[in-house]
Parts: C-alpha cells; structure tokens; sequence
C-alpha cells in the first residue's frame, strides 16, 4: 500500500519523550496532507492500537524506555505484523551502522531528531510514496563506510588472524561467532550500535557500569574485534544481533 496525496496520510507515532511525542504531532497536524492517528509511549501501545487503527506511516523512535524493545527487534516486529505500514526512524543516535542496520531490518528511512523539522515531512512524504529516505549527509556516510569495509576487506592477507582488520572477512568470521553470544551480549551490543555508551546501557537495563562493561568486551572478543570502531565496520553485514 503506497499513500498517494488524494487522501491524507495516517501516521502513527513512537516516542518515549512526551515533549517529543506531541511537539512531533503538533507540527505534522500542521500539514493538509497528513493525519496523525495515535501518538505512542510504548511499542506495546502503538501495537495494540495499529491492530484496530491502521497507518501508512510509522514514525518512531529508535531508542526507547528501558523496559522496551530496542530499535532493531521493533523495526522487525513491525514488518512482521503490520507489513502494509511504512517504517520511517527519527533518531538522536544516528552514526552509519545504526542507521545500515536499521535500513537493512526493513525502515524505508532514517532522520536525524537534529534535522530541521521541514527535512523530517519531506522524509515522511518520500517514504508514504514508497521512496526510501536518507539526507546526503547520511548516504555520504554509508558511503564511505561501505568503501572502508571494501577496501580492508582487499587489504587482508589471506592467512590473516582471526581478529583481521575489521573488513568483510572479519564480519564473516564475526557471523560464525554470533551463536555464541549470550542474549545479554546481544543485547548489549545492539545498544552500543544504537550509539548508547557504557553508563547509558548500564541505566537502561538497571545494572552496574561494571556488568555492562564486562559484557561488551565479552562480547568483543567472541567476535574477534577489539574497538567500537571495528565492531561499526562489521555491523552492516551483522543481521542477527
């Protein structure tokens, strides 16, 4: 199903933040166009309302509530149980492997909670039309991160170590080693990949600084990468976090 303008888009919203979540509807209300059906705290509640309220559009948040689905999982959920809604994420944490993941999970787009209001309805016009959305400065990005992985991927000896050099053949070996993450890893990971730092994790899932530490290098070494930076090189080809 592609909105097209003889009829006003129905979005959905999702946000953890109030003042984010109605400053939001206030502003599409604004336009002719668009229709905001539902404004949302959690993914529990945009859920049950979209089984008896469609929408065309699902803005939402990437990072919620620390009781909530992180960003991937949801994005996943949704095309699963709501595949005629087009997924549009406006996020503070918007580095290239979050917003790789996110596309690759099944958002049509990706806006910065930075981006002039005006960018965010272009963004939600393009994908209600069945365009994907990215600004320039994030195709730039992906760009060159995709180019960085291509190039340490040609760079690597073929008896390269396990750790290698953060290119494509260290994000296969990465691949052979998801299995042994624990779910506390995983999850851990997914949020270091949301752009979360160490205290931040450790507030959202009430647990120490120490345990969440702990658990990304953990983590780390069962993937055989040692640095945030290698794990964003690999991460766009990592699908099952």
């Amino acid at each position: 199903m592609t909105w097209t303008p003889a009829s006003a888009m129905r979005i959905a919203l999702l946000d953890d933040h109030a003042v984010v979540r109605y400053g939001l509807a206030m502003r599409l209300a604004e336009e002719p166009d668009l229709d905001v059906v539902g404004a949302f705290a959690t993914s529990k509640e945009l859920m049950v309302a979209l089984r008896t309220v469609p929408a065309d559009l699902l803005l939402i948040d990437y990072a919620l509530g620390s009781n909530d689905i992180d960003g991937l999982n949801l994005i996943r959920a949704l095309r699963v149980r709501f595949p005629r809604s087009k997924i549009l994420v406006a996020s503070a944490h918007h580095n290239p492997a979050t917003v790789a993941l996110a596309m690759k999970a099944g958002a049509q787009g990706f806006v910065g909670k930075s981006q002039e209001l005006g960018e965010l309805i272009q963004a939600v016009r393009a994908v209600g039309r069945g365009r994907q959305y990215l600004n320039v400065t994030m195709v730039t990005a992906l760009s060159s991160m995709q180019q960085a992985e291509s190039g340490a991927g040609q760079a690597e000896p073929a008896s390269g170590s396990r750790r290698g050099s953060g290119g494509v053949p260290a994000a296969s070996r990465a691949l052979a080693e998801l299995s042994s993450l624990s779910p506390r890893e995983r999850e851990v990971l997914r949020c270091c990949l949301e752009g979360l730092s160490v205290t931040e994790i450790a507030e959202k899932f009430m647990r120490s600084v120490k345990t969440i530490s702990g658990q990304k290098q953990s983590a780390l070494r069962k993937l055989g990468v040692r640095s945030d930076h290698e794990l964003f090189k690999i991460a766009y080809h990592i699908k099952d976090l």
